[in-house]
């Protein structure tokens, strides 16, 4: 028996405990800005495979100089205190090393949505339902129990395998994936578990920028409303000359990669969204202000600034053609999420392997997708060199109501990446 079959029935025998993980992970609520109660639960499984994890807060001082930060939203609302990456080294030989892992962080829920309860795990026949089941704590169980089948197993690998569980990747992961980077765990490939539905193989992500438009007005009573200037009517024309400019960019920027496995988005590659709104205090008086803040993200094939230079010219536009705002022009500004688009060459040692691995254990074809979503692979490779790629379970309603994956696709993951493992490290004799 070889040792795929003897880590794939490794696994096997695990299931009940890789629910379990699963299910540990999802009840210790970790939504972004607070996760250090699911970090426990890592740290935790990591001493019980008596490794030592390194556990340690992110300095938003140590970072700023690099290329890749920005201060993140949590970041401004909470800090960095307490709120922890983890990562443990398994030693090896002196061959390649790889990383393994991804982040612990969750967007937030709206309750009343959900048919089943968001903050546990509920097992229906073959599938799972729970916040981050599937985005990606159900893929970080499937990591941990992958490393212990390696263990049990007496696998020892000829390069040193790098575990990770990050923070605040929902937020743009400066202060997870960039920090541990930055920390010295830097492998010669990298290999997420974000849910990319097996044996697809995740080589791209998305550009993604957050900006906010300030539309001034002038405040009166609306009984004298003729000599005021209603910001909020002012917004709509900033809204519809932005509503433009994604349908314009839409119809000229293509990426295949981002609508390989989904065809509904060939067309829909690039999204400008404006979420919210904040103008006025009373009604019976024009507002003087009003705040858009919005999203464009888009996939590999145009620059920060290139993008940037897009939204604010289509706002000046129309700010041109307007008296009232020629003379008091809205006010464009960057925040939060400033993230680079990336890519990987699908050709590349890591993305083969993973892709054929990914075949042989599930017994389906899989492609190479991405381009369509901000992740944190792109640190190892715009700022390190290191070839990325996403692997992990199927997901579904991943940020929505009712998130799920499969026990069958956590297995999945699970002896992919411990074959990964062997295939790229090699496997000493």
């Amino acid at each position: 028996m070889n040792h795929v079959d003897t880590i794939q029935e490794t696994i096997e025998a695990k299931e009940d405990e890789l629910i379990e993980l699963a299910t540990d992970l999802v009840e210790a609520k970790s939504v972004t800005g607070n996760e250090v109660p699911a970090q426990n639960v890592i740290v935790d499984r990591l001493e019980h495979l008596d490794l030592e994890p390194d556990v340690w807060d992110p300095s938003a001082d140590d970072l700023a100089s690099h290329e890749g930060y920005f201060e993140t939203s949590s970041y401004d609302d909470v800090g960095y205190e307490g709120r922890p990456n983890v990562a443990a080294r398994i030693k090896g030989g002196d061959g390649p090393t790889l990383t393994v892992g991804g982040h612990i962080d969750v967007v937030d829920v709206t309750e009343s949505e959900w048919n089943r309860s968001p903050w546990t795990v509920t097992q229906e026949e073959d599938t799972l339902y729970g916040r981050g089941v599937a985005d990606m704590k159900g893929g970080l169980a499937s990591v941990l129990i992958a490393i212990e089948a390696l263990a049990e197993n007496d696998i020892e690998l000829n390069g040193d395998l790098l575990f990770q569980s990050t923070i605040e990747e929902e937020d743009g992961g400066v202060g997870g994936a960039l920090s541990v980077l930055e920390r010295g765990y830097v492998p010669d490939a990298a290999v997420v578990a974000e849910p990319f539905n097996l044996p697809n193989v995740g080589i791209a992500s998305a550009g993604v920028m957050y900006f906010r438009v300030t539309v001034p007005g002038k405040s009166v009573h609306a009984a004298w409303g003729h000599e005021g200037v209603n910001a909020i009517g002012n917004a709509a024309l900033v809204y519809q000359a932005l509503e433009e400019l994604d349908t314009e960019r839409k119809a000229h920027i293509d990426y295949e990669p981002a609508y390989r496995a989904n065809p509904d988005l060939e067309g829909n590659v690039t999204n400008l969204n404006l979420g919210m709104i904040e103008a006025g205090d009373w009604p019976s008086t024009l507002p003087a202000e009003a705040i858009m803040k919005g999203r464009i993200g888009w996939p590999p094939g145009e620059s920060r600034a290139e993008v940037r230079a897009q939204i604010e010219d289509a706002v000046a536009a129309v700010a041109k053609e307007d008296s009232w705002l020629s003379e008091y022009p809205p006010e464009v500004e960057w925040f939060g999420w400033q993230a680079e688009p990336h890519e990987i060459d699908s050709t590349c040692e890591i993305a083969t392997i993973a892709k054929g691995v990914g075949e042989a254990v599930t017994g389906r074809s899989g492609t190479y997708v991405g381009g369509n979503a901000g992740l944190d692979e792109r640190f190892y490779t715009l700022y390190y060199g290191v070839d990325a790629v996403s692997v992990g379970p199927d997901g579904a309603n991943l940020h929505g109501a009712d998130e799920h994956t499969t026990v069958t696709s956590l297995k999945e993951t699970a002896l992919t990446t411990a074959v990964i493992a062997t295939e790229y490290c090699g496997v000493s004799a």
